[in-house]
């Protein structure tokens, strides 16, 4: 990104922070070194896309991570969880991800008992969010960087499991950026995905009280009943961790719905797998007033997060790259970028940092090095990109 860019983006910050009485945020990261401006529909695409939007875009969710992780204190699913569940898997394009972000995820492995809460009705074990975090970004890194489970991840994975629902599922208990945390079968399925990442773990337990949590987790996941379309689909996820627990029929439903809502642009919507009441069991008004005031509430335009998962669901079922479905997805992903790496995505839960656009880009990256389009852009010295 150059600086005219960076500056142009900022300026234009500022000057909608002054003349909203209720102003945006200037930055969308913020630490010391750092300072990645707000995201906006109003950014520059890139003319080309290319190793250097790559390299811009491998900046943008590096910088993102480690701010967070200086200035925050949780490990989250928008911004520290999507580095570690994604940026793992590309390190040979990318390079190594970050260990100050793993030592993070280390640090914050929940400890002591879990604990049942109920809220308005509902009843949750505290703390399930973070433990799938922690435990599906440990066992990525793992996965792909080091090829063993370690005792830390090892310890996550239990922890993780430890804080499941009695009937086998985990309770997405509050409002997160959607798609992420929304229904307990996204949820769950993260737990899922954690479970089959780390080398070797799941072959290794001995009969016992997490392996019968495993066991109730893959029965609840087979058997519940999808709460929308997007549970639908993430069933070709699901078959990809756990072939046995999808059906046939589950599959082809998945990808019926796939290809009916590809849109002429070539790009997908994450707002038409949902009725807006649908997507968490229990909505606020903030959220629902949001998605009902953007200016295509009636008919949503395509966004890169749900394109990118649709051409990532579809590579995981083995379709080639060279269908036309993942083509023009893949064509509608590049002219999108843009010009800070970024892809722009609204907030489809608060409209504040737009911290969707930081998923939407992590799951974009991954979209494309599944088809070979993602070029290698590996820093002839890692130490030298991150920020101090």
């Amino acid at each position: 990104m150059t600086f005219a860019s960076q500056a142009w983006i900022l300026f234009s910050t500022l000057a909608l922070h002054a003349a909203d009485p209720k102003p945006k945020p200037v930055y969308q990261y913020e630490s010391d070194g750092i300072a990645v401006p707000a995201a906006s529909p109003d950014e520059t695409k890139v003319a080309n896309f290319g190793p250097d939007s790559v390299k811009a875009a491998r900046r943008y969710l590096e910088e993102g991570a480690l701010a967070w992780v200086r200035e925050k204190s949780c490990v989250n699913c928008h911004t520290t969880g999507p580095y570690l569940s994604e940026v793992p898997a590309l390190s040979p394009l990318l390079g190594s991800p970050n260990p100050e972000v793993l030592a993070d995820f280390v640090g914050s492995i929940p400890e002591g008992p879990p604990k049942e809460v109920e809220k308005n009705g509902h009843q949750y074990v505290s703390g399930s969010w973070t433990a799938i975090w922690c435990a599906l970004g440990l066992a990525e890194w793992d996965c792909h960087i080091t090829g063993e489970t370690s005792s830390d991840t090892d310890h996550a994975l239990h922890q993780m499991m430890s804080r499941q629902s009695s009937d086998g599922s985990f309770i997405s208990y509050g409002e997160v950026e959607i798609p992420h945390i929304t229904t307990d079968f996204e949820l769950s399925l993260q737990a899922a995905r954690a479970i089959t990442a780390a080398p070797g773990w799941l072959a290794s337990l001995e009969p016992g009280d997490t392996l019968d949590r495993i066991d109730r987790l893959k029965r609840w996941l087979r058997d519940a009943e999808p709460k929308n379309d997007f549970d639908r689909i993430l069933h070709l996820q699901l078959a990809h961790y756990f072939p046995d627990l999808v059906t046939d029929a589950e599959k082809e439903t998945a990808w019926s719905i796939l290809t009916s809502r590809q849109h002429e642009d070539g790009g997908w919507s994450t707002r038409d797998f949902s009725a807006v009441d649908d997507w968490h069991f229990e909505m606020s008004a903030t959220v629902v007033n949001l998605l009902a005031s953007l200016p295509d509430a009636a008919d949503p335009e395509s966004d890169p997060y749900l394109t990118a998962l649709a051409i990532v669901l579809l590579r995981q079922s083995g379709i080639p790259t060279s269908d036309p479905r993942i083509q023009r997805g893949l064509h509608w992903l590049k002219r999108e970028q843009r010009v800070s790496g970024r892809w722009w995505m609204h907030s489809l839960y608060r409209g504040n940092y737009h911290y969707i656009t930081y998923i939407a880009t992590a799951q974009a990256l991954k979209a494309l090095a599944l088809c070979d389009e993602l070029p290698d852009v590996r820093p002839a010295d890692p130490e030298s990109r991150q920020p101090r």
